[in-house]
């Protein structure tokens, strides 16, 4: 409901808004139709931030810092990938919400850049098909909750999580958790869910499993389908969770990018 005050300056409000409007639209045409200079044309991206707060969208403390380290939202710039962030729900190990009202995957432009090509290589091969990202750039004050919620011996945590002194590559926003959603929009089965703690989730065992009939043909493929549109676009798995990727090396996010708070 507008105040009385919004009421009163109305025609000018719109007039404001028609101004707006019209430098968002000329800022993104001035923008190369590539995948490249979409994502880092920052300009556009602060734009399209002042945009939503005229409007009274009020950004999550997470999103305001996201965006003021230089992160952008992929699903801003592919519409095709899905987000389900699992630590803005219930449906996760912890069984609680901690995001709140942050529901978005914030990433690196170049990381983000990297996913949208994962995206591209994966129409290619399956036209229907989309990445769904469980998670994406992190907080490092969620990745001491999701630390201190594994009670489990620090050797046995360290396998599926970071500690948050040393830091994960998702609080640089240079790793992402995701799968795949098929053509009707129904999750590719993994044989084991996200943030599943245990064998059954490690790639490398994926062979002794798939032996063993614990692990379906299918559902090995379907992980190496994951495997190789990630890593044509740039990103490297780790041994122990089918669907976390990394952009880079810690020695490397740690040189170039921010740790997020």
């Amino acid at each position: 409901m507008l105040s009385s005050c919004q009421k009163t300056n109305l025609p000018k409000v719109n007039f404001i808004l028609i101004l707006i409007i019209t430098f968002l639209s000329m800022g993104v045409l001035s923008c190369n139709q590539t995948v490249k200079q979409e994502i880092v044309c920052a300009s556009t991206v602060k734009t399209n931030t002042f945009y939503k707060v005229f409007f009274n969208e009020i950004l999550s403390p997470i999103e305001q810092q996201m965006i003021h380290l230089g992160l952008v939202d992929v699903c801003a710039f592919d519409t095709t990938i899905h987000a389900n962030i699992k630590y803005s729900t219930l449906d996760n190990f912890l069984k609680n919400d901690i995001y709140g009202n942050y529901n978005k995957a914030y990433l690196q432009p170049e990381v983000a850049e990297k996913l949208i090509k994962a995206q591209i290589f994966l129409k290619e091969r399956y036209p229907g098909y989309r990445l769904l990202i469980y998670d994406a750039a992190r907080p490092t004050f969620i990745q001491k909750m999701i630390w201190d919620s594994l009670k489990m011996p620090v050797r046995e945590k360290g396998k599926y999580a970071c500690s948050p002194r040393n830091g994960s590559l998702h609080n640089y926003g240079a790793a992402v958790d995701l799968s795949i959603l098929d053509e009707k929009g129904n999750e590719l089965d993994m044989g084991c869910p996200f943030d599943f703690f245990g064998p059954l989730a490690y790639p490398v065992m994926e062979n002794l499993f798939l032996a063993e009939g614990k692990l379906s043909q299918k559902q090995v493929e379907n992980r190496k389908l994951l495997r190789q549109v990630m890593y044509k676009a740039g990103f490297f798995n780790i041994q122990t969770e089918w669907w976390h990727f990394n952009s880079c090396t810690r020695a490397v996010a740690i040189a170039k990018y921010k740790k997020i708070d």
